[in-house]
């Protein structure tokens, strides 16, 4: 399983065969200009909620790409408002089985809206488990009790949890989200993207040292192993 870092909360997971791409936004993304929005490939892509730092470049590499598009039923909708073929529609609480393992929609405390103020449901984390590991998206989420089911679901291998606070949870509420979902290997999203959510890397990766939990922080572009 690989996971490659697009910035901000956007990232391919490469599992099974297939391209996993969470949460597109990559064109307005400063940070991530050396990134070829055209030359981003996916089988399926999962949106976590409407808000546009998350839905950007999802019409645009959905329709190039024609990927399956996994979001909640209104995102689901939109999108295919804007153009794109192929749509699941899911919400918090359910499962489904796709051709890279099982997708289950979990609890985000957060907000959702779309680029053109429609309404975008509600927020969702994602549990995947698959033949080659498991892993837990949260979404954009402040930290929540419900997260402590996460491990009667899943034996995780990895969590992808934003850092950056003011809009999500921040370095100390990520640390008790990992230890809530019983996982000791986590990847940092969403942070130093705007001025909002600039964080000190080196002080974080130290904070979740201390915990034992390992904070990965990838540069932008960069693939790891997992």
């Amino acid at each position: 399983m690989q996971f490659t870092y697009l910035g901000h909360a956007c990232f391919v997971v490469t599992v099974a065969g297939k391209k996993l791409l969470f949460d597109p936004f990559i064109t307005p993304n400063e940070l991530a200009q050396h990134i070829d929005v055209a030359s981003v490939e996916a089988d399926y892509i999962l949106v976590s909620h409407g808000h546009a730092d998350h839905v950007a470049d999802l019409v645009t590499i959905a329709q190039r790409t024609k990927a399956k598009v996994i979001a909640s039923w209104e995102v689901a909708e939109w999108a295919q408002k804007q153009g794109v073929s192929d749509v699941h529609p899911m919400n918090i609480g359910g499962s489904w089985q796709f051709s890279f393992g099982a997708v289950k929609c979990v609890i985000a405390q957060h907000s959702s809206g779309l680029p053109d103020g429609s309404y975008g449901g509600n927020p969702m984390g994602f549990i995947v488990t698959t033949s080659e590991g498991n892993f837990y998206y949260s979404g954009d989420t402040a930290l929540t009790l419900d997260m402590q089911l996460i491990p009667s679901w899943a034996k995780l291998d990895y969590a992808i949890l934003p850092i950056g606070d003011n809009f999500t949870m921040d370095v100390n509420d990520a640390i008790r989200a990992a230890e809530f979902v019983d996982c000791h290997n986590v990847i940092g999203v969403h942070y130093d993207t705007f001025g909002y959510i600039k964080i000190d890397k080196a002080a974080a990766q130290q904070r979740f040292q201390q915990k034992k939990i390992q904070l990965l922080l990838p540069a932008i572009g960069e693939t790891i192993t997992l």
